[in-house]
């Protein structure tokens, strides 16, 4: 069976991801939401996983998250939302930091919001937007994710209360930088741009 991760590019090496953790096992999901890409089979999938919720809005994080959300909506008859990244102000694990642009800022309050994203591992991006919404006043229902990779964002956001539907999952190994054995064996690290 096809899944998600067989569309998009994958590479091996030493990497370190938005969230602080590190990983051996990097996708290359920017090519996901172009045309002919095969995707729209999926975000149907997806779509009729996230229908029951009633969600009023789906919102997800720039790049990937944002043109999933963008789909998820038409397909549900719902409002779009996005948020960007912003400079880190902390340090560690988790620092990223999303913000919703002006104009979705204050529709988004008592309002059912379904947060999706292409492919989740730590959850970092959606987890950040999570708090963006919440701060706005938003309901955020439920969790959408094309793929799901290792248990780390799903657990957070299942001991949230918050519900999790994806299309596939799968394990995925990442490590903090002091527990890393790329680091130990010197492996030289890549920063090859965020990830979930």
């Amino acid at each position: 069976m096809t899944s998600v991760l067989d569309l998009a590019g994958s590479r091996r090496g030493h990497f370190v991801m938005e969230s602080g953790y590190h990983s051996s096992l990097w996708f290359d999901l920017e090519g996901l939401f172009e045309d002919g890409s095969g995707i729209d089979v999926f975000v149907d999938q997806l779509a009729v996983k996230l229908r029951p919720y009633e969600v009023e809005v789906a919102c997800g994080p720039a790049t990937g998250g944002a043109k999933l959300a963008e789909r998820i909506a038409r397909r549900l008859g719902c409002t779009f939302a996005f948020t960007e990244p912003q400079p880190a102000t902390v340090e560690g694990l988790f620092k990223a930091r999303y913000v919703l642009p002006p104009q979705f800022a204050e529709g988004l309050r008592d309002r059912r919001v379904a947060l999706v994203d292409d492919v989740m591992s730590a959850g970092s991006s959606l987890r950040a937007t999570l708090a963006e919404v919440e701060a706005g006043g938003a309901r955020p229902v439920v969790i959408g994710a094309l793929h799901v990779l290792g248990g780390a964002g799903l657990d957070f956001f299942l001991q949230r209360g918050v519900a999790v539907e994806s299309i596939g999952r799968g394990d995925y190994e990442m490590w903090r930088a002091d527990r890393c054995p790329l680091c130990a064996a010197g492996a030289p690290i890549e920063h090859a741009g965020p990830a979930k």
